[in-house]
């Protein structure tokens, strides 16, 4: 029988346990710029077809991701009844880049008890009267919840500099306001978990050709996709600069090499598992008079 989730850890599934976030900090190392050192990150340097993850099957890999996602579903449960603390999961990345997919693969199958998804769009004219914060900040987990961004605040230090509408110094302010904004949250009970999914420019070439070629996936595609595609290396630099300047201590960044969607739903389970069963969530206690009670 599956132990309660509730119930503390013998002392040889602790020890069970930490081993496996030994190996899980090793295998993430690579892939999360140093917080100590940002200037030696390079994101050309991170193979966009790398599978470290991966048992180099793609059906384990598959039926793995499953199970994983079974897991989450029960963590969030428990991370609802516990209500100490909130998860925000961000998910950033280029066109195709498959952040619609991980939802459908990682988060597809949880309990919507809780969970919220946010899809973000270019800003109205009502939130472009505020500052560029203000409609992110409402969206924001409530205690026990969990939150997944579909892009994210960061759309805001991306498209304005590659595009010139703000300059370089008011760029690195925003990065300031950001670290400051998510340190808050984290100050405040809010978990955050933030993916950068990596493709190759050829990848993304072949995943904009699929959407081309079938007409059930022409909605997804937009002509304005192909304006910034002839970006991509703005982009990079883009990207490049601000996992430098945010990923902080107390939200760092994962670079997740997502060329293989199979891979990418792997890495980031495995990453949402093991924070949710990092936090220590139990279930309140219930009321002693209930344990007589008896329903006629």
């Amino acid at each position: 029988m599956p132990r309660n989730p509730a119930e503390p850890p013998s002392a040889q599934e602790a020890s069970a346990g930490k081993a496996s976030l030994k190996a899980l900090a090793k295998a993430l190392a690579p892939w999360q710029p140093s917080t100590s050192k940002p200037k030696v990150f390079t994101l050309a340097s991170l193979d966009p077809a790398a599978k470290p993850f991966s048992t180099g099957d793609k059906i384990r890999d598959k039926a793995a991701v499953e199970i994983l996602a079974a897991d989450i579903d029960g963590l969030q449960n428990l991370l609802y009844a516990d209500k100490r603390y909130k998860l925000l999961v961000i998910l950033q990345g280029t066109d195709t880049s498959g952040k619609d997919g991980t939802l459908r693969g990682v988060f597809g199958r949880i309990s919507p008890l809780g969970v919220h998804t946010v899809s973000w769009k270019a800003p109205m004219e009502d939130e472009r009267a505020h500052d560029y914060l203000w409609r992110i900040h409402q969206q924001m987990p409530g205690a026990g919840e969990l939150t997944i961004f579909n892009r994210s605040h960061y759309e805001d230090v991306l498209v304005p500099p590659v595009n010139g509408w703000i300059t370089p110094a008011q760029t690195a302010q925003r990065f300031q306001h950001i670290n400051d904004f998510e340190r808050m949250l984290t100050e405040t009970g809010t978990v955050i978990l933030k993916f950068m999914l990596h493709i190759s420019r050829d990848e993304q070439r072949q995943r904009l050709q699929e959407r081309l070629d079938d007409p059930a996936k022409h909605w997804k595609f937009s002509v304005g996709d192909l304006e910034v595609r002839k970006q991509w290396p703005q982009y990079q630099k883009a990207y490049e600069a601000l996992l430098r300047a945010t990923s902080t201590p107390w939200a760092p960044w994962t670079v997740v090499p997502s060329d293989s969607k199979t891979h990418r739903n792997l890495m980031i389970a495995n990453l949402v598992r093991a924070k949710l069963q990092a936090l220590k969530l139990r279930f309140p206690p219930g009321d002693p008079a209930l344990q007589k009670l008896k329903i006629s």
